[in-house]
C-alpha cells in the first residue's frame, strides 16, 4: 500500500484511544518488568544491609518508613505482583489454557484487580 502524496500526516493521540483489556495488562506487564529490573540494585543493596545487623534492619525500615518511600515501597509491591499474575497468565495461554477471548479477558482483569488489592493491601498494612 502506497502513502498518498501530500497527504497529512495523522496526529494519534494515546489517551484517546480505548485499549482492551488484555493490552492493558500487557502493557502493566512490560511496566512491572521495567520497574523490576531497575529496582533491582536498590533492591539487593537493601538486602544486603538489612541482612547485616539487626541496627542496620532498624536503620532501613526507618529510612523506608518516609510516606513517599513507603510509596515506592508499595510501587514495587504492585510491580512484582502483577509481573508474576500476567506472567503465569501469559504462560498458561501459551499452553492453550484461556486462551479464547471470555477466558482472556477474564484472567486479565483477574491479574489486574488482584495485583491492585495485594498492593492495597501491603500500603495498608506498610502504612499503619
Amino acid at each position: 500500500m502506497r502513502a498518498r502524496v501530500g497527504a497529512a500526516p495523522k496526529f494519534l493521540n494515546l489517551l484517546q484511544i480505548r485499549f482492551p483489556i488484555g493490552a492493558i495488562a500487557s502493557i502493566g506487564h512490560r511496566i512491572s518488568g521495567v520497574l523490576l529490573v531497575l529496582s533491582l540494585p536498590l533492591l539487593a543493596l537493601a538486602l544486603d544491609r538489612s541482612l547485616r545487623s539487626e541496627a542496620d534492619f532498624l536503620a532501613l525500615r526507618d529510612l523506608v518508613s518516609a510516606r513517599w518511600r513507603a510509596a515506592l515501597v508499595v510501587l514495587f509491591v504492585w510491580a512484582a505482583t502483577h509481573h508474576l499474575l500476567a506472567g503465569i497468565r501469559h504462560l498458561l495461554m501459551d499452553a492453550g489454557i484461556g486462551s479464547a477471548l471470555p477466558q482472556a479477558r477474564a484472567s486479565a482483569r483477574a491479574a489486574i484487580v488482584a495485583a491492585a488489592v495485594i498492593a492495597l493491601f501491603a500500603a495498608a498494612r506498610w502504612l499503619s
